[in-house]
């Protein structure tokens, strides 16, 4: 029997280190296509975010020109 989390290619994968220097929307198209299951957003640098957990979450944060700062992760 298939678990629940193993939808998408990317089943498992919690962290896309290699995506840091790319455009953020590049980011989040390429984590939604690796799992469609997931919800991927951009965040700008110093924005205020809540801080509970959310297993169909990534946030990609990006600076004030739009490029990927830190290894988008499960959030």
């Amino acid at each position: 029997m298939a678990s629940s989390t193993s939808t998408g290619a990317a089943a498992g994968k919690s962290s896309w280190p290699e995506l840091v220097g790319t455009k953020g929307e590049e980011a989040v198209a390429t984590i939604m296509k690796e799992n469609p299951s997931l919800k991927a957003h951009t965040i700008n640098q110093g924005s205020f975010i809540t801080m509970d957990f959310r297993r169909d979450r990534v946030r990609v944060w990006i600076d004030e020109q739009g490029v990927v700062t830190a290894a988008p992760k499960i959030a």
